[in-house]
C-alpha cells in the first residue's frame, strides 16, 4: 500500500515537471520572432472570424446625421462667402469645383515632351512576403532594398507597427521613416497618373503605391504595391508585391494600366517616392507643378470632380470619397463633410459584397470634416461603427475620444486616448491630446 501511493506520488511530480518544462519550453519558442508572428497572426485571425460571424461587417452602414449636416451647412453658408469658379462652363460643374484656392508659387511643368523608353524594367530589389498586416513594412523594406539598404519588413515594422495586430500603416509614417531612419528623401503625393509612374520609373526611381485589393476570401482592402518597370506596347507595369505572385528567379508581377488605374483611384492616386537627395532635381523636374503639394491636392480634387461627374457604382463612392479626402487636406471641412455624406450614402446601396467596409482603417478623412465642423455625433457614430467591426484602431480611438471631449465627457475622452495608446504604443496625437486634458484639469 506503501508502496503503491509512493509511485503515484512519482508519477504525480513527473507529470508536474514535464507540465512545467512544457511550458518553459513553449515560452522560449514563442519569443523567437517568426513564431510569436505566426500566433499573434493565428490569434488575430480567430478572433476577427468569430466576431465577422456575429455581426458581419458588410451589413454595417454608417448614415449621417442629415439633420445636423443641414443644420452645420446652413450656418457654414451664413458666414462663409461663396466662390465661384467663372472657368466652368456649367453651373453643375461650378459647383463641384468650388470652392477655388489660391496657389503659391508657379513652378515649371513637368517636361511632357522629352521622350522616355517605351519599356523599363529596374533590378537589384529583394522581393518580400508580408507577414500578418505587414504590406506597408514589407513594401518599404522592398523599395529602400533597390536603394542598398539591408534590412527586412522586421526593421521597418519596428518602428511603424510596435504592435503586430495594427491593421495599417499610413503613407505619412512611411515618410517619416524614411526620413528619420535613412538618409534618403520621401513625398507623398496624391492625384497620381500612369505619365507620372512611367517617367519616374524611367528616371530609375521604382513607386510604391497605396490601392484597393478584392480578394475572395477577406473582401476589399487597402494595399500597397511597388512599381519597377512598364511596357508602353503592350500598356503593363512591373511590379513586386508582398501578398500574391511568384518572384522566383526575378519574376515580377504583370499588371495591366487598366488594373493600376481601376485600384489606384480607391486611394486618391496616392504614390510615394523614395530617392536619394543626388536624385532631388529629377524628381522635381518630372513632378513640375506637383512638387508643391497645394497644387498637387487642387489638382487631384479636379480629377475627383470629374470622376463624380462619369463613374458610377462602387467607382462613384471612391469618386466622392475622394473629393473629401482632398477637400479636408485643403482645410475645406464644409466641403469635405458634404462629399464624405454623398460617398457614405452611395455606399448604402452598394451590393454587400461590393462595400469597401475597410474603408476607415485607412483613410480618416471623414472623422477630420465631421469633427471640424461640429459634427461630432457623426464622428462617435462613425468610430462606434468602425471600432465595432475591428478593435484596435488608434486613430479612431483618437477621433472618437476628441469628440468625447466636445461633448463634455472628459473622462471617455481620457480612457478613448488611452486606449489609442495601447493599441499604437507612442501614437503622438494621442499622447499630445492626452496631455493636454489632463494638464489643464
Amino acid at each position: 500500500m506503501i508502496e503503491r501511493r509512493r509511485w503515484k506520488q512519482k508519477i504525480v511530480k513527473i507529470m508536474l515537471f514535464g507540465f512545467a518544462l512544457v511550458i518553459i519550453l513553449g515560452t522560449l519558442i514563442f519569443q523567437i520572432p517568426a513564431v510569436r508572428e505566426l500566433a499573434d497572426w493565428k490569434i488575430a485571425e480567430l478572433r476577427t472570424r468569430i466576431r465577422y460571424a456575429l455581426s458581419p461587417p458588410e451589413e454595417a452602414v454608417f448614415t449621417p446625421n442629415a439633420t445636423l449636416a443641414a443644420m452645420v451647412n446652413e450656418t457654414l453658408a451664413a458666414y462663409t462667402p461663396v466662390v465661384v469658379n467663372t472657368a466652368t462652363s456649367t453651373p453643375e460643374e461650378t459647383l463641384l469645383l468650388e470652392p477655388t484656392f489660391t496657389l503659391g508659387p508657379t513652378f515649371t511643368p513637368r517636361p511632357t515632351s522629352t521622350p522616355i523608353p517605351e519599356q523599363v524594367l529596374l533590378g537589384g530589389i529583394r522581393h518580400e512576403y508580408q507577414t500578418f498586416n505587414n504590406c506597408g513594412p514589407a513594401t518599404l523594406g522592398m523599395t529602400l532594398s533597390y536603394w542598398g539598404w539591408q534590412g527586412d519588413q522586421r526593421d521597418t515594422a519596428a518602428f511603424l507597427k510596435p504592435v503586430a495586430v495594427d491593421r495599417n500603416v499610413m503613407p505619412y509614417e512611411i515618410v517619416n521613416y524614411v526620413e528619420q531612419m535613412t538618409d534618403m528623401n520621401a513625398l507623398v503625393r496624391v492625384g497620381g497618373t500612369i505619365e507620372i509612374l512611367e517617367e519616374l520609373i524611367a528616371a530609375g526611381i521604382p513607386v510604391m503605391i497605396e490601392k484597393g485589393l478584392d480578394d475572395s476570401k477577406q473582401g476589399w482592402m487597402g494595399h500597397y504595391q511597388l512599381l519597377v518597370g512598364y511596357d508602353e506596347a503592350r500598356q503593363q507595369f512591373n511590379a513586386y508585391d508582398s501578398f500574391t505572385g511568384d518572384f522566383s528567379g526575378g519574376k515580377t508581377l504583370i499588371v495591366p494600366y487598366a488594373i493600376i488605374d481601376e485600384y489606384w483611384l480607391h486611394f486618391n492616386n496616392t504614390f510615394i517616392v523614395i530617392y536619394p537627395s543626388n536624385l532631388e532635381a529629377v524628381v522635381t523636374a518630372i513632378l513640375g507643378s506637383q512638387i508643391d503639394e497645394t497644387a498637387n491636392i487642387l489638382g487631384a480634387a479636379e480629377q475627383a470632380s470629374i470622376d463624380v461627374l462619369n463613374l458610377t457604382g462602387r467607382d462613384l463612392f471612391f469618386a466622392w470619397f475622394n473629393r473629401g479626402s482632398n477637400l479636408r487636406l485643403l482645410s475645406d471641412y464644409a466641403g469635405a463633410a458634404q462629399a464624405f455624406d454623398e460617398a457614405f450614402n452611395i455606399y448604402a446601396n452598394l451590393d454587400k459584397d461590393d462595400r469597401p467596409w475597410r474603408i476607415i482603417w485607412y483613410q480618416t478623412g471623414p472623422y477630420f470634416a465631421y469633427y471640424f465642423t461640429g459634427r461630432y455625433y457623426d464622428v462617435l457614430n462613425l468610430a462606434d461603427q468602425t471600432l465595432g467591426i475591428v478593435d484596435d484602431l488608434e486613430e479612431s480611438f483618437y477621433w472618437r475620444g476628441l469628440a468625447k471631449e466636445a461633448l463634455g465627457d472628459r473622462d471617455g475622452a481620457m480612457a478613448d486616448l488611452r486606449t489609442s495608446l495601447e493599441a499604437h504604443p507612442g501614437f503622438e496625437p494621442s499622447l499630445f491630446q492626452l496631455e493636454r486634458i489632463v494638464s489643464s484639469t
